[in-house]
Order: structure tokens, then sequence, then C-alpha cells
């Protein structure tokens, strides 16, 4: 099995078509999860940098690109696609390098669904027409579908590669250009992003990589930037408020998919054999480093104690180990603040009388990996679905079984939180499944399965989940501008 060199790399800013370091040569280290081994060190974007870059996109995007042929602008993009399948080894094997994801995760799912963005959009785009609007014989409109100017893409750490290209297809196929900052913990996969732009024949300037952190950094510069025309940015709630305000004053448009704290309703009428495997993905799949996430699971009560103790008997089957070995299940949590975070809500579930079902500490591990930033999956009971356990994102391999008796007490714990990313309903009737979908107040409702994503359809989410939705022409709606042209035919 190829591993990946552990030579420490220099991940520079690529800007205007080369990389470059900083303007202050400043860097931050960068560190394996499984191992605490120092993998890179990275140049921190300064303002003077930051300014550079979306220079460059703006004169990238005054000069060919946006008034480039679509079919040209997309052939571009999908020969970007191809590269990333071509380097699918050296991308899966960063991936699992720099986020502590399983290596297995990342070459068979992640690496080509990133690609698939890439290839989605542009033969998306390709198929996009306009309106037209006959007035009374004597008038007619009709419209056209522009591209905005000059995108700041701000993407987390958890799908580094797969979430940026969410962004940068629409964005680029819609003909804007793109200056992306992606997560301080994990930018390996996406710092290549520009080369790979280069070397499928986009102009230099398209696509722009600055690495830094949110305030008092390149996260900041970017958001305040009078040459940045919108922002979409996955994240934390949190920051997602602060972006908003420091965008405000150059009124940018904004595209947020923020927090979640998904409910997996599971009715006594379930099919476990499906429910259950399901369920342990949603739960723990990227050690539950996921917003999308089934870390609240409602489970009827006649079905609970069986529930409890298939789902406890599948979270002590996975194996937790190193990402780079194609057997591991799970690996670490990404960085040593993100572990202490956690970890502290299990002292936090121990407060609230939470019954611990397996899980809670760390495991047992080879020894070059006792470093790393390991923690068990780990499964609560909580029948106060007010508890904070059961309220705040976790955004780790911790979960929480809740029992509810009726549809309408798990329609009430299931939207008794601040967020509405989306939520997993587990039952065989038809009619109930259309009616709870119908009530989950969430942007996405799964049935009967999980993570499935279909990029036509729109993604985003209710309450503090989110700012508009992205995936097909919800996406270009955001990256275009509508123009009117109104003609006289008489």
């Amino acid at each position: 099995m190829s591993k990946v060199a552990t030579t420490v790399r220099e991940v520079k800013l690529f800007i205007d078509g080369k990389y470059v370091e900083s303007s202050t040569r400043s860097t931050f280290d960068v560190t394996n999860p499984a191992t605490q081994e120092l993998i890179a060190r990275v140049h921190e974007a300064t303002k003077e940098d930051v300014e550079r870059a979306c220079q460059a996109a703006r004169r990238a995007f005054e000069g060919s690109w946006r008034t480039m042929p679509v079919s040209e602008r997309s052939k571009r993009i999908r020969r970007m696609a191809e590269i990333m399948i071509e380097r699918r080894e050296e991308l899966a094997r960063l991936e699992a390098l720099d986020v502590g994801k399983p290596y297995s995760v990342a070459y068979e799912k992640e690496i080509p669904r990133a690609a698939h963005n890439l290839k989605f959009f542009a033969d998306f785009m390709e198929q996009q027409g306009g309106e037209t609007y006959p007035m009374d014989e004597e008038y007619i409109n009709y419209t056209r579908y522009e591209p905005v100017g000059v995108a700041a893409l701000i993407t987390p750490w958890n799908l580094p590669l797969m979430l940026t290209t969410w962004k940068l297809g629409p964005c680029l196929a819609a003909g804007n250009t793109a200056v992306i900052k992606p997560a301080e913990a994990t930018p390996l996969t996406v710092s290549l992003l520009g080369e790979i732009a280069k070397e499928a024949g986009i102009p230099d300037g398209v696509v722009n990589v600055v690495q830094g952190f949110g305030k008092g950094s390149a996260g900041e510069y970017m958001t305040a930037d009078p040459e940045v025309d919108l922002i979409s940015f996955t994240g934390e709630t949190t920051t997602g408020k602060a972006i908003m305000k420091m965008g405000a004053d150059t009124l940018k448009r904004v595209s947020f998919e923020l927090g979640g704290k998904a409910a997996n309703i599971v009715f006594e009428d379930a099919d476990l054999d499906k429910a259950i495997p399901v369920s342990i993905q949603a739960a723990f799949l990227n050690s539950g480093q996921v917003c999308l996430a089934g870390s609240r699971i409602l489970v009827q009560r006649s079905i609970f104690d069986e529930f409890v103790r298939r789902f406890k008997q599948a979270a002590e089957a996975l194996k937790v180990g190193d990402p780079q070995d194609e057997d591991t299940n799970m690996g670490p949590l990404v960085s040593k603040e993100h572990y202490e975070k956690v970890s502290s809500y299990l002292a936090i579930a121990a407060e609230e009388q939470s019954t611990l079902v397996t899980g809670g500490k760390r495991p047992h591990l080879a020894k070059h990996l006792q470093a790393g930033f390991y923690l068990e999956p780990t499964v609560y009971i909580q029948e106060d679905s007010k508890a904070r356990i059961c309220q705040e994102e976790i955004f780790g391999p911790v979960v929480t079984l809740i029992p509810f008796d009726t549809e309408e007490e798990a329609l009430h714990i299931a939207n008794d939180t601040p967020y509405g990313l989306n939520g997993v309903i587990w039952t065989e009737n038809l009619k109930r499944a259309h009616r709870v979908s119908h009530k989950v107040r969430a942007g996405t409702i799964w049935v009967n399965c999980w993570f499935v994503r279909d990029l036509r359809a729109p993604f985003g989410g209710f309450k503090k989940s989110g700012i508009g939705r992205e995936g097909g022409h919800h996406s270009l709606e955001f990256f275009t501008e509508a123009k009117n042209i109104c003609l006289a035919l008489s």
C-alpha cells in the first residue's frame, strides 16, 4: 500500500497563475491529527496578499473569462475534473493525511464527488437558457444571466476538496472568478486547485488560493475587500454572523451553509436492518465531523431497547485507527482544539445525567497513534431533549439516543433546536413518511436513507443553519445577475 511521503510540505499562496510566498514570509504549521507529526508549513496571507489576489481575480473577470463562450468555459472546467481523477490517489492520500479521515472514504467517495461537482456544473451551465415575455406584440422582454464578478469562497476543514468544488463549479461555470480560502487546519488539497485550473487551460487570475485564519487574517480581509462581490461560506453559525457583518459595508451578497443538529427519527415500523447501519454512518462518518450528521437519534419507545442494543453493537464494531489504513472506519478528530471541544461534552453529558451506552474515552491504539486526537464512537441515552448534548452541535463522534412515544412528540423534539439543516425519517408507512417530512423544519429530509445528493436539488438550511440555497439553478442564481432586455418591435 502506497503512503504519502512524510516530508514536510511548503504550501504557498496561488495568485494570478503562480505560487508565491507570503509578503512577510510568515507561515503557520499544520500537523497530522492522527500522530501530531508536522506535515506542512503554510504561508499566511497578509492583507496585501489578499488584495493582490482579489485584484488578480478582478482583472481576470474583466478579461476573457466572463465573455468566453459557455461551451469553451465548460470544456476547461471539465478538464479540471479529469485532472483531479488522474491525481485521485495523491489527493485522497493528502485528504486523509490532512483531515484524519479514512483514505478509503476519500479515494472511493470524496475525490470522485469533488470532480463530479465541477463536471456537473459545467454540463448544467451549457443547458441553461433565459425567458421571453411578449407584450401585446409591440414589445418583447428577454432575460440573460450574467456573471456577478469576484467570489470569495471560504470553505471548512471537514470535507475540504469536496465542499470547495461544490462552490467553485457553479462560480466558474457562470463566468465568475474566485479567491478561495481553505480552512487553516486542512489546506493541502485545496491549495492545489489553482495549479489544476492552470493545467486545464483556465486563465491566470481566475482561480486564486490564499491561506490564513479568520478574524484579523485572510478571512476577514477577503470579506471586507471592495473587489469581492459575493461570499459563499460553509462553516459555523457564529462565523457566518461575523462574515455577514464584515461584508455589509460593501453590500456583498452571501450564501451560507452553517451548523446543524439533525434529528434521525426511527419509528416503530422501521426496517432496522437498514436503519441501524445507515444511522451508524450518519453518526460516525468522518468521526462525526459532518454538518449533516444524524447526531440526535429519536427512537420510538416500543423498539427503543432493541435499537440501543443493536446500535451499540454496530458502534463497537467500527475500527478506529490510522486513516491511511484501508480497513479503518474512523480516524481522529481534526485538531487539538477541536478534540478538547468535543471532549468537553463528555463532562457535560455526565452533569446532565446522560446514560453512557458505549465509548466516552480514548481508544487503545498502536504506539505511533497514541498522540493523535482520537475518541471512541460514543453513544448516550438522554430523556431530556433540552439537554445541551441534544441541542448543541458537538461535531464529533458523540450521539444521543432520545426515546419518544408519539409522532407529535417526535416532531416537537425534532423541531425544538435553533438549527434546521436536515433530518432523517425511518418508516415503512408511506403516508407517515410524507406527513412527517412536511412538518420537520429543515432544508433536506431523507426518508429511509442518508447523504444521498442529487446536485440539481436545492441544498441549504432553515433557521440558523444558513441563508440561501445551493444546487442546480439555485447555485447559478446566486452566481449570476439576471438582466432583462426590453425590445420594441414596432
